[in-house]
Order: C-alpha cells, then sequence, then structure tokens
C-alpha cells in the first residue's frame, strides 16, 4: 500500500506528521510493503482556503492512502472520491504513524472530525 504523510520538512521516515493536509509542503509517500520512500511537494500549497483540491496537491502520484493530523471536509471529500482512504494520525513521525497503521491502529477520518475553519468561530478537532 502506498501512503502520503503530509509534512512540512523533508526528512524521510523521520519527518514530522503535519496537522494540516492542505497547507503541508511536502507528502512523504512510503510503500508499506519494502519501505520505499519518496517526497513529493504539494502541488497545491498555495490555495485559496476551503479551496484545497487534494489529487492536485499530491502532484499525480499514485496513493491508497493519506495519514495526517488534520483535514478539512473539502480534502477528505475529494480524496475519497479519487478512492483514497484518510486515516487519522497521531502526533509524532513518520515511521511512528506507518507503525500504527501497519497494525491497524489509526481510524479512518469522518466528516465530523474536519477541520471546520481558521478564522473567527472555526477551529479544528485536532
Amino acid at each position: 500500500m502506498r501512503i502520503a504523510f503530509p509534512s512540512q520538512v523533508d526528512l524521510g521516515a523521520e519527518s514530522a506528521l503535519f496537522g494540516h493536509f492542505g497547507s503541508a509542503g511536502f507528502f512523504i509517500i512510503v510503500e508499506s510493503e519494502d519501505g520505499t520512500i519518496e517526497t513529493i511537494a504539494n502541488e497545491d500549497l498555495h490555495h485559496a482556503h476551503g479551496r484545497c483540491q487534494p489529487l492536485k496537491a499530491l502532484g499525480g502520484a499514485t496513493v491508497d492512502a493519506v495519514v495526517v493530523g488534520g483535514i478539512g471536509a473539502g480534502a477528505l471529500r475529494g480524496l475519497l472520491a479519487g478512492g483514497i482512504k484518510v486515516y487519522r494520525g497521531v502526533e509524532g513521525t513518520v515511521k511512528e504513524n506507518l507503525q500504527l497503521i501497519k497494525t491497524g491502529r489509526l481510524p479512518e477520518f469522518t466528516f465530523d472530525q474536519t477541520c471546520a475553519g481558521h478564522g473567527p468561530g472555526g477551529g479544528c478537532s485536532h
């Protein structure tokens, strides 16, 4: 399974998992079977708030799942429509979250857990 982990820096498996899908600088993509790692820049980094295009952000990379600390409803909807599962990651590194997903300990994101916004009155569930 190819899994994308949003991060602000590219430190491979030691990269910290980022809390917001759309504003992550990079996606660390790990092939869970053999551990190979690929890093891609977020191709939709400078989108208007609430207008994230998650498949564009992944730059055409094929992934089966995303593990992230937080995500907006539109981005979640777009990933799910693209057949990509989205898991709710925990604070820590890509390596730590990879181990958690491999052992079935990360839940899938639901719409009631998505970020409501970041302006006045808008907060995140994470």
